[in-house]
């Protein structure tokens, strides 16, 4: 094997797998001392290794961990273990907290220290390692230094192999699950690669990206090689590795794409200040300017529309209305119900506002199938009551008394039926 080689190499892997420096040395360690193990070592033996990137040469020590008598099994104790079929520690491995040996009788007695049964290969007597390092101290390990050799069999070096795949795999997935996770709540681009059922796979670089049906946009058809931009809504670990899950239906992807497409909000001019969405309709969001001489509604439609048109088409024709947040709520809520025209906003309580609309405006300001009023009552946080003003609101109201009817029944009735007969949006 030609360490100096065998070196170039793995630097390529690290360019081609963007991986570090460091781990491809730790890995290469790792892979030398199970092939100097497999060829040279004994039974028991534990390896260290350090290579030199510089020169290419390798350096290998065998580890002892330093006991005294406490901390290893007696006769009497492996013997009790043996009856109870269970195996006695050979490395150096902590009973887990609240495990005790069993009596013969059943009972059981303290915890027990951490032992280990004694191996020359593993362990040291704490009186001989301190003639080879007087400082040395219990449960550390010593380090004896072993012969270099540069050559190993055929065996050797496939096993040499196959640690350093599994450990790039490792760290390809380690790098993986750390880069994502740095994005959760960024938008990125990505390519659709495959589509399983109702699971779409994303290229979205190093790793693929789940979009799951929940987080995907009603009614939006994906299709090979289709280029989108999707929300990283977080990085799940599983036995598998890591997992990013993506989503074009959650509310801050609109905001995230207004980020791109508007300078102003990037820079923190224009603040969004609330959001609502119900994916494939209709958004509505909420800006507000820092400064007096910017427009915050005019930054995010653009000349011409430009700018917000980017967004609509990014999301599929999805419906978009910017709002200007206001600390009036009377006139946060009349502009929330763009865009329907509203005659009066009645504060009832904390929560519950009264929005009076005329007749011909009724339809507009409810939505079809409720949505408008209900996408401005989720952007502001209050509980929107939309009621016919001016003199069909009258006539209604006479209507009821004379027939006995409550007011508020005979409105959610006139509600329903003007939802059903709005215009489609």
């Amino acid at each position: 094997m030609d360490l100096k080689n065998f070196q170039r190499a793995l630097q390529q892997i690290a360019e081609a797998r963007g991986i570090t420096p460091e781990v491809i040395i730790e890995t290469l360690e790792a892979a030398l001392a199970t092939a100097y193990k497999k060829d040279y070592g004994q039974k028991g033996q534990k390896v260290k290794a350090k290579f030199n990137p510089v020169s290419g040469d390798a350096q290998f020590w065998q580890l002892k961990l330093v006991v005294d008598e406490s901390m290893l099994y007696t006769e009497e104790e492996i013997e009790q273990l043996k009856e109870q079929k269970i195996v006695p520690n050979e490395d150096f491995i902590p009973h887990k907290e609240g495990s005790a040996f069993a009596s013969g009788s059943g009972e059981t007695k303290e915890e027990a220290p951490k032992k280990v049964v004694f191996n020359p290969e593993k362990h040291i007597m704490i009186d001989e390692a301190k003639k080879e390092k007087p400082d040395i101290k219990l449960g550390e390990e010593l380090e004896i230094p072993l012969v270099s050799k540069q050559d190993y069999g055929r065996i050797a070096a496939q096993t040499a192999k196959q640690v350093i795949l599994q450990k790039i795999r490792e760290a390809e997935k380690d790098t993986i699950s750390k880069e994502y996770k740095s994005k959760e709540g960024e938008i990125i681009s990505g390519i659709v690669q495959r589509i399983e059922g109702n699971v779409v796979l994303v290229d979205i670089g190093k790793t693929l990206g789940v979009l799951n049906r929940e987080e995907q946009i009603p009614g939006e058809f994906y299709k090979q090689g289709q280029r989108l931009k999707f929300y990283i809504l977080k990085v799940d670990e599983t036995p598998k590795g890591s997992v990013v899950l993506l989503s074009r239906a959650y509310p801050k992807l609109v905001s995230r794409l207004f980020e791109l497409e508007v300078p102003e909000i990037a820079s923190g001019i224009v603040v969004i200040k609330s959001i609502a969405r119900e994916p494939g309709y209709r958004t509505k969001i909420a800006v507000a300017s820092t400064e007096e001489k910017i427009d915050p509604i005019g930054s995010c439609v653009g000349q011409r529309g430009t700018r917000i048109m980017a967004v609509i088409n990014e999301l599929g024709g999805e419906k978009i209305d910017v709002i200007l947040w206001q600390e009036d709520p009377q006139k946060y809520i009349a502009s929330a119900l763009s865009p329907a025209k509203v005659s009066e906003v009645q504060i009832e309580d904390k929560s519950t506002a009264i929005v009076l609309v005329a007749e011909d405006q009724l339809s507009l300001a409810i939505g079809k199938d409720g949505r408008n009023v209900r996408l401005a009552a989720q952007l502001t946080g209050w509980k929107i009551d939309i009621k016919p003003a001016g003199p069909a609101a009258e006539k209604e109201a006479a209507s009821a008394e004379s027939s006995g009817e409550p007011k508020e029944e005979k409105t959610e009735e006139a509600e329903e039926q003007k939802s059903e007969e709005a215009p489609k949006e």
